[in-house]
């Protein structure tokens, strides 16, 4: 039996104390990934040219948000959408891989409605993005030295699984070039795409999953006099 084809992304970097370690695990081990960005962290020139070197070596960068201060569908102030998704969008600028990868903001890895409002939803129709979703989270930013342990057990009875990650500087991402070494022993490769399940929107085009990730707004009901 085949094992596993894995899709291997990081969120919330890039950050210059754990960043380069996962860039250089990746050029050794020869896999490419994703890496969703949040949008201010770009404005530091060293984390700016941490992403522009994920590029240029191959890897996908995404959109994860201007301020990662939580899911979009718990918003309904007026400008999140832009404030969040279209900021980012204009920061990443030539960065940003040709499908405008989305990755929503799911507080802990859940999925759900909470993941974007209407708002976000209607932006991200209008600019084509591509939301991606995910399948594997093993909380390595809670849990620095278990996370291999729980990725393991995700990722090898699924067929495709879309595992999530975390370059931020906790010392987990110690543990990188040895898992990944682990999952290759145990039959697993890896591929830079996204399965259908976790794209419920592609270019701008909502599939048949988006609306279980949009929390509609409820009217206020009117008062009676």
């Amino acid at each position: 039996m085949a094992g596993p084809e894995v899709t291997l992304s990081f969120d919330n970097g890039p950050e210059p104390e754990a960043t380069p370690e996962v860039l250089d695990v990746l050029r050794h081990r020869g896999v490419r990934a994703t890496f969703f960005v949040i949008g201010q962290k770009l404005h530091d020139p060293a984390r700016r040219a941490l992403a522009e070197r994920a590029r240029d070596e191959g890897h996908w960068i995404g959109n994860h948000t201007w301020t990662h201060a939580g899911p979009l569908g718990d918003r309904q102030d007026a400008g999140h959408a832009e404030a969040e998704i279209g900021r980012t969008e204009a920061e990443l600028g030539p960065l940003s891989h040709p499908d405008r990868l989305f990755r929503p903001v799911g507080g802990g890895g859940r999925l759900g409605p909470h993941l974007l409002s209407e708002a976000a939803r209607d932006l991200l129709i209008a600019r084509g993005n591509t939301v991606v979703t995910w399948s594997v989270v093993p909380g390595d930013w809670r849990d620095p030295d278990g996370w291999p342990e729980a990725a393991m057990a995700g990722c090898l009875p699924a067929p495709r699984p879309v595992l999530v990650l975390h370059d931020l500087p906790n010392g987990a991402m110690r543990h990188l070039d040895a898992f990944l070494g682990r999952l290759r022993d145990a039959g697993a490769t890896f591929r830079q795409d996204f399965p259908d399940s976790c794209l419920p929107m592609r270019r701008g085009t909502p599939g048949p999953a988006l609306g279980g990730y949009v929390n509609l707004a409820q009217p206020t009901p009117a008062r009676m006099g």
